[in-house]
């Protein structure tokens, strides 16, 4: 039963990038059912890829194992590592995002072997404890170590909280690129009594930030909204109320689709600072590119097993952060995420549907039949 699983898997103090176990519990049980592990751990973090079944085509879940802190357990209803069931909801870190969706995934894979154990292709879950965080040493990895093997993915279903107000009104045929940075601007420190003998960083960037939060990047296309860029943390000053800071530190982010390239944004965003005259550094995170699967078998799969099981047409979409499919869909694969509401993911008493988990499990198992029967 999809909720039992749920509950050990949660019962896990499995924060980024512990695992807890969680993978070792569920290779043990799906080897009973004919599953082979492999066990692939990079730095300080673990992996799994399991799989069942020879050849192409290569149908793999992709989940993560690891959360997110809980902040304050007071501000808890119930320990959130103790995971207890209230009115039809399961309650515990990881319920949502996605301990249920993995429990889920497992469950469809057993029930699934159980009735077509001849199926064709090969039948997979790819694990990782590395989502929530850095995600360097996870799935990213993991991709890399399957190329070098020979093994390509043809169809990724990713158990991420898709859903809006329903379980599956709402799946991702992609996500959003992701570009961060840290803007340095050198000023000369001061008194603040003496303004003309300093030069305020805080002051001389704010144009600047100004109109980089107002330009029109893109204009988006059919699957992505516009570009947005969004500051996120800006520090200053030595804390005293009386001292000109020296320099400012602007923490940002921009959220781009398929109509804009990293070196673009970087280049454009040099051009503002250069014309503002900002003495500055720029240093930029590895970017996380966007990805699309507009059409095509998975999609198609996955659209008719919500109408059968849900009664309801979903809508597909690009919004939200990023998830661990943009490093499966490089290689070629057709990558769609389904998953239960997300309504309170990373939040205090984070909860899914008890009733969801079953019919998600129902609806990963048809998306098996369809593909790989």
């Amino acid at each position: 039963m999809t909720l039992n699983l749920a509950l050990e898997l949660i019962r896990r103090r499995s924060l980024t990038p512990e695992d807890a176990g969680c993978q070792q519990l569920i290779a043990e049980r799906l080897a009973q059912t004919g599953f082979h592990a492999e066990h692939l751990r990079f730095g300080n973090v673990d992996n799994l890829w399991i799989t069942h079944g020879r050849g192409a085509p290569v149908f793999s879940f992709l989940g993560h194992t690891d959360v997110v802190p809980t902040g304050p357990v007071s501000a808890w209803q119930s320990d959130p590592f103790e995971p207890v069931v209230r009115n039809g909801m399961l309650y515990g870190r990881g319920a949502a995002d996605m301990k249920g969706s993995v429990a889920a995934m497992v469950t469809a894979l057993e029930r699934f072997v159980a009735a077509y154990p001849k199926h064709r292709g090969t039948l997979a879950l790819l694990l990782t404890s590395d989502e929530e965080g850095m995600a360097l040493d996870g799935t990213h990895r993991v991709v890399g170590h399957l190329g070098k093997n020979n093994v390509k993915i043809d169809w990724c279903l990713v158990g991420e909280p898709s859903s809006l107000e329903a379980l599956g009104d709402v799946v991702k045929i992609g996500r959003r690129g992701s570009l961060t940075g840290t803007l340095i601007v050198e000023g000369v420190q001061g008194h603040v009594a003496y303004p003309h003998l300093a030069d305020n960083p805080i002051h001389s960037s704010a144009p600047a930030l100004t109109e980089l939060c107002a330009i029109e990047w893109d204009q988006g296309n059919e699957h992505y909204p516009p570009t947005s860029f969004q500051i996120s943390n800006i520090h200053a000053g030595t804390g005293a109320d009386n001292v000109i800071p020296g320099q400012a530190e602007v923490l940002f982010n921009f959220r781009f689709s398929t109509a804009l390239t990293p070196p673009q944004i970087q280049n454009r965003m040099v051009d503002v600072l250069t014309r503002h005259k900002l003495k500055f550094r720029l240093d930029w995170q590895a970017p996380s590119l966007p990805f699309l699967t507009a059409a095509g078998p998975l999609f198609d799969a996955v659209r008719a097993v919500i109408k059968e099981v849900g009664g309801r047409d979903t809508e597909p979409s690009t919004a939200g952060g990023t998830s661990d499919g943009r490093f499966v869909a490089p290689t070629g694969a057709e990558v769609i995420e389904l998953g239960p509401c997300n309504r309170t993911i990373h939040k205090v008493n984070e909860c899914v549907s008890v009733a969801d988990l079953e019919t998600l499990t129902c609806m990963y198992e048809k998306i098996l039949e369809r593909l790989l029967v």
